[in-house]
């Protein structure tokens, strides 16, 4: 017996993605959207991309402090943007800070 399926346009308006940190699902307009950019070192910088146009793979991630804190103690981002090596983080940790003060 298949299961019914709910009408998307009843329920939630917009695609659905999963955050990397708390693993919750919300409307991809409520998350914002981080990639891997390899830099001048052998270091990978995670950066934001609130516009949605940077190119590559892409992962989504609440804004805030909580969820970002628990992505990175759980490891997510390599595994959520399949990249390895040294993880610079810290314009992403700038971007949340930012955010959280001007809200």
């Amino acid at each position: 017996m298949q299961a019914q399926r709910e009408s998307p346009r009843s329920l939630r308006p917009g695609p659905v993605r999963t955050c990397i940190g708390c693993r919750k699902r919300e409307l991809a307009a409520d998350l914002l959207r981080i990639v891997a950019q390899t830099s001048s070192s052998d270091s990978v910088a995670i950066v934001p991309d609130p516009r949605r146009r940077l190119p590559g793979r892409g992962a989504w991630l609440h804004p805030s402090s909580a969820c970002l804190s628990t992505a990175e103690r759980r490891r997510a981002f390599g595994r959520a943007l399949r990249v390895s090596g040294k993880l610079d983080i810290s314009a992403l940790e700038h971007y949340v800070e930012n955010r959280h003060e001007h809200s």
